[in-house]
């Protein structure tokens, strides 16, 4: 029987997805990060699929969403949206630390993944943190600085008030280029990476996980440990056949 228990990682409410007659033996361990406006429970489905297959899932809330959310316009939200990514890189490493220390995880098998914001914070990631083994980048960009830009622009052309300076807006460009995979794509070191994305999602653009794609495939020495799923016609939704997909693959990486 697959089990969900609602628990915390260094105050980061999570859910956790396990085998309940192994949830306190050491298992490969998937980290899964929701999308923009979302919760930790939109994930259950690939959750559940991953742990039919042996692995503990754990979900967590991002900052300001889920169990952790706060009285905030969409407008405030919005100009939280970098502020939240930081703190999911900080969370995924609290998660890790606890999961260790309660020795949870099977031969350092990490695995990280997300949808959309959760697949930015996953790109965001592989440049932090070398003991992440294999990673899912769900309809998110690996161009982070190209993203916010595109962003901004967005938001201008929109009509919209961008309360940041040309300074500030320069000052997060240089930060977001710390964390921009796509500037650093040494960081990958071959590591097993998935990709899916709607060729028609009109909110992150499929591009900058392609023509990513495109660039990194050449740089290993295995091309089979990296793969990208195209689904013609698809918008900002994550599809089964995405999710089942994702799952098959991970099985066999991590």
């Amino acid at each position: 029987m697959i089990g969900i228990y609602r628990n915390s990682f260094k105050n980061v409410p999570a859910l956790t997805i396990v085998d309940t007659e192994k949830q306190d033996q050491p298992l490969p361990v998937f980290i899964y990060f929701h999308g923009f406006t979302s919760a930790k429970e939109h994930n259950l489905p690939q959750a559940y699929m991953l742990a039919q297959k042996g692995y503990r899932v754990i979900l967590p809330d991002s900052a300001f969403h889920g169990e952790r959310e706060e009285d905030l316009s969409k407008k405030e939200l919005d100009m939280k949206f970098w502020d939240i990514v930081y703190q999911n890189l900080k969370d995924l490493q609290d998660v890790k630390d606890e999961l260790d220390r309660l020795d949870l995880v099977l031969d350092r098998r990490i695995g990280v993944g997300g949808t959309s914001m959760g697949g930015i914070t996953t790109s965001a990631a592989l440049t932090m943190y070398p003991w992440i083994q294999a990673s899912a980048v769900m309809m998110g960009s690996p161009k982070i600085v190209d993203f916010a830009e595109r962003t901004i622009k967005g938001a201008e052309q929109a009509g919209l008030h961008v309360p940041l300076t040309q300074e500030d807006l320069d000052e997060m460009y240089d930060s977001l280029a710390g964390i921009d995979l796509s500037r650093q794509m040494d960081k990958l070191a071959g590591r097993p990476l998935f990709f899916w994305h709607g060729d028609a999602d009109p909110v992150v653009p499929f591009e900058h996980s392609y023509d990513f794609y495109n660039e990194a495939i050449k740089l290993y020495k295995n091309p089979e440990n990296i793969r990208f799923l195209r689904e013609v016609g698809r918008d900002h939704k994550v599809s089964r056949f995405g999710m089942v997909e994702m799952v098959n693959w991970l099985e066999l990486v991590l």
